[in-house]
């Protein structure tokens, strides 16, 4: 697959099964993260893997990070949190690690590490892989931050759910009429 076709086909793949990618293709897809744009050469990203066991213990944390935040919870919502981490084989989290810089302001270097981010999702189609790139609340919430030991210059960007495609999507045509416009009009 060409670069073109990957950019103008690919499409998330929310229901995905095992097996997880490969240690081989991880290192694909950080060899690709490492390529995003990045003012400054700061590398301000990384990313935790999550896999086996600790689907079911980031599962617990999101229970316990809700319930921290909303009170207690109906029995179905907090199934639904546990098995939130089990929709895919593996998930890596994405995290932007800020740093202060006089040439450099925060709000690019989370830019930057959204795009090391986007890499690895589109790295993981070219694979043959699917991909979905989920945030939510639990990506916000300071007690899943905390549980997964982010320091306080870091943020999670996303959890990137990483398996095979359970089946292929139809990519729907784009509409791009509102995306590019002429200044001055």
């Amino acid at each position: 697959m060409d670069a073109l076709e990957l950019l103008l086909n690919r499409t998330s793949c929310p229901a995905l099964q095992a097996p997880a990618p490969t240690d081989e293709q991880l290192e694909v897809m950080m060899k690709a993260a490492s390529r995003a744009p990045d003012h400054g050469s700061l590398t301000p990203y990384r990313f935790l893997r999550v896999q086996d066991e600790g689907l079911s213990k980031l599962g617990e944390l999101f229970l316990s990070a809700s319930q921290t935040e909303a009170g207690e919870l109906s029995d179905a919502q907090s199934t639904k949190l546990l098995n939130m981490p089990k929709r895919a084989p593996m998930i890596l989290v994405a995290i932007a690690c800020t740093q202060e810089h006089p040439k450099v302001p925060v709000s690019e270097q989370v830019i930057t590490a959204g795009c090391a981010a986007h890499s690895v999702v589109q790295a993981a189609s070219a694979l043959g892989l699917g991909a979905m790139w989920r945030s939510g609340d639990m990506a916000f919430n300071p007690e899943v931050a905390k549980g997964l030991g982010l320091a306080d210059n870091e943020q999670i960007i996303g959890f990137i759910y990483l398996g095979q495609a359970l089946k292929e999507k139809t990519v729907p045509e784009a509409d791009t009429s509102r995306l590019l416009s002429d200044w001055p009009n």
